[in-house]
């Protein structure tokens, strides 16, 4: 090709025009028959396209002519740039830094895409990461020596990717100081190893087998024709996702941050992409929006002092060998500032790169290559994780393009996933901070550690409630009481949470301070009903007043509305005591029932709440006294807290591990003496 072209009479240059305008309609004529040979095709249309160039560097040659020469000039100018958008082929007109500055009409029909869209951007973004870099080298080569170079190109379709071999060549445009590069794409196929199967019955991909390679996600379909059905199917298989999605999210009993983040990664890389990566900050990182009192900085600016760490807390990706190795490494690659996912976070706005050019999008393994050449990236979406109230983290996926990049329709459904994904992890925080507020304050309402006893070993379970995260009202305490005694008391305050906390706090307390001036569980239990007069909540309460002697304990009893105490006798057999009383709080003529027992050398004497009786199973049917019973009888001989862990276990498995109500056991046994 020549360098600077040769001045044409405008007569002649209209007729050249005239002329390659037919030629140009027999091309695709020619392109369009039943077996057409493309190779010629293809070395033809640059042919015309050369003759196309000269002739447009002619353009302008006589701009002092008159008013006719001036119309010619444009007429040919919209000659030309529809020979450039009609040609057979398609073609990309690129800089010499290589961004694409025009397509034709059959250039973005190949990308699927518009041609406004691949305008301005690197023409290799368009080509698969194994093909980059040679086709790289080969435009420099065209560019610094002219000469035309043919490269093997699998471009990145809507759909899939397309296999195309391209004829690079240089030019000279009048007006432009520097040389452009011509990119021809000559016959293209399909991969046969990426053609997708068929669609399972929801319309995507089926659930990744473990160890098996991925499936396909369902590919994107035409606006038109043939392709409505699939395109009926990728709406509902979105749709499925997200339904899918929300049964993950909420079909938990008690909300857990780390199960619904795994959970909601594996899906994304199941049914979406090939890799999800979930980047998260603290329980009280994040800020509110922009604006508001205490509110977040301006976007890309932090407040002092409140800076949120973003972390990652998983990656999923692909279950062949290479990519199972990657996975840790990946997973301790935190979002480094620059990269997509902490620019997200940031700013609170979604991100979606259909072909990425910057390869450090996704941050870099510690050796420097990109994360994104690693895994083969070639389209990043990326949502942030908020609530309404704060950003908390952000979602981002990666493709390889295997089964085209990821469009609008992958990024509102990632959006509305961030949206579900961010309420179950404040409603688990949220849980979480209640359930250890509760803990520390259950905690406060029982002893730390239960008093040694001469003659006598004491053993104690507690159990809280797997449903909520408030207080119990069960408490228990061992102390001494007047002359040299001492007792034990057991009781269950009505209700549950921080109120109830206050009961159970004052009845613990005043038992134990009545017991410094009264002996009777009776009379203590009939002071402790005094004090709780003024409370809104009644409790239950049973009382064991302690008489120690040699190889035996004479016990007496105070029951103000409570289960019955149980005595498993050293040989097995087992009784229950007297019960009655009112609860405590309720009426100002208080009487306990009341009962006495001796207790002999292994002889054991055990304390419960009422939350051991109503624990139920699957079918609503209650534990009840006789399992206790049973329990007891079955380790009567055990050490006293193998006891306790028996009864337990028993009570865990026939309810599975569902317990309704808090469950207090207090127990005491006899021991045999021993030699001083």
């Amino acid at each position: 090709m020549q360098d600077q072209p040769d001045q044409l009479e405008p007569e002649s240059l209209l007729r050249e025009i005239s002329d390659l305008e037919g030629r140009i309609g027999e091309l695709r004529q020619a392109a369009g028959m039943p077996q057409p040979d493309l190779r010629a095709t293809l070395d033809a249309a640059l042919v015309e396209l050369e003759l196309a160039l000269t002739a447009l560097r002619t353009m302008g040659a006589e701009q002092g002519a008159e008013q006719s020469g001036s119309a010619a000039a444009e007429n040919e100018r919209r000659v030309l740039r529809t020979v450039f958008q009609d040609a057979p082929v398609p073609l990309f007109l690129l800089d010499r830094n290589t961004s694409v500055r025009r397509v034709n009409r059959q250039a973005a029909a190949l990308l699927g895409t518009s041609s406004g869209y691949v305008s301005g951007k690197q023409f290799t973004a368009f080509c698969d990461l194994a093909t980059r870099a040679a086709v790289r080298s080969q435009l420099a080569a065209v560019v610094r020596t002219g000469r035309r170079s043919r490269v093997q190109v699998r471009f990145l379709g809507r759909d899939r990717p397309v296999d195309a071999v391209v004829t690079l060549a240089r030019v000279w445009i009048r007006g432009e100081p520097d040389p452009m590069v011509v990119v021809a794409a000559g016959p293209t196929n399909t991969p046969t190893d990426a053609a997708p199967g068929p669609p399972d019955a929801r319309g995507g991909r089926p659930a990744a087998a473990q160890g098996a390679p991925k499936q396909p996600k369902t590919p994107r379909a035409a606006a038109s024709g043939p392709g409505d059905d699939e395109a009926v199917a990728t709406i509902v298989h979105r749709m499925d996702v997200l339904a899918t999605a929300s049964e993950l999210l909420l079909d938990e009993p008690v909300f857990n941050e780390t199960v619904a983040v795994r959970r909601c990664a594996r899906l994304l890389a199941t049914e979406l992409a090939d890799w999800a990566f979930i980047d998260l900050t603290g329980p009280n990182g994040g800020g509110q929006n922009p604006g508001q009192p205490g509110g977040a900085p301006p976007a890309g600016k932090a407040r002092p002092g409140t800076v949120a760490e973003l972390r990652r807390q998983v990656v999923m990706g692909p279950a062949d060998e290479r990519s199972t190795e990657a996975l840790q490494t990946l997973a301790d690659i935190e979002p480094a500032p620059g990269t997509l996912p902490q620019t997200v976070f940031m700013t609170r706005q979604s991100a979606l790169r259909p072909h990425i050019e910057d390869l450090d999008l996704l941050g870099s393994y510690p050796d420097g290559t990109p994360v994104c050449a690693m895994i083969g990236a070639t389209s990043v979406l990326c949502v942030p994780i908020e609530d309404g109230d704060r950003c908390i983290g952000a979602i981002t996926l990666a493709a390889s393009g295997e089964y085209g990049p990821f469009d609008l329709m992958d990024l509102g459904v990632v959006q509305r996933l961030g949206r579900y994904l961010a309420l179950v992890i404040r409603a688990a925080r949220l849980y979480r901070r209640r359930a250890e507020v509760a803990e520390t304050l259950q905690a406060g309402l029982l002893p730390k550690a239960l008093p040694v006893i001469p003659g006598v070993s004491v053993a104690a379970r507690y159990m809280t409630a797997t449903r909520g995260a408030e207080v119990g009202g069960d408490f228990y305490d061992v102390f001494r009481t007047e002359g040299g005694g001492w007792g034990l008391v057991l009781g269950d305050v009505c209700g549950k949470g921080e109120e109830a906390a206050a009961v159970t706090a004052a009845a613990r307390h005043c038992a134990r301070l009545a017991a410094r001036w009264k002996t009777g569980p009776g009379e203590i239990l009939g002071m402790v009903n005094e004090a709780l007069l003024d409370e809104d909540r009644f409790v239950t309460a049973i009382m064991a007043g302690l008489e120690l002697g040699t190889e035996r304990v004479g016990v007496s009893l105070g029951t103000a509305g409570h289960p019955p105490a149980v005595v498993v006798r050293a040989d097995g057999v087992i009784r229950t005591t007297a019960q009655g009383g009112v609860p405590l709080g309720l009426f100002e003529d208080f009487d306990a029932g009341l009962d006495t027992l001796d207790l002999g050398v292994g002889d054991t004497i055990v304390l419960h709440s009422d939350g051991v009786l109503e624990a139920c199973d699957l079918m609503r049917t209650e534990f009840g006294q006789e399992r206790l019973l049973e329990a007891l009888a079955a380790h009567a001989a055990a050490p006293l807290d193998t006891m306790l862990g028996a009864v337990e276990e028993a009570l865990l498995e026939f309810c599975d591990g569902d317990l309704r109500d808090d469950v207090s056991i207090l127990a005491l046994r006899v021991e045999p003496p021993t030699l001083a």
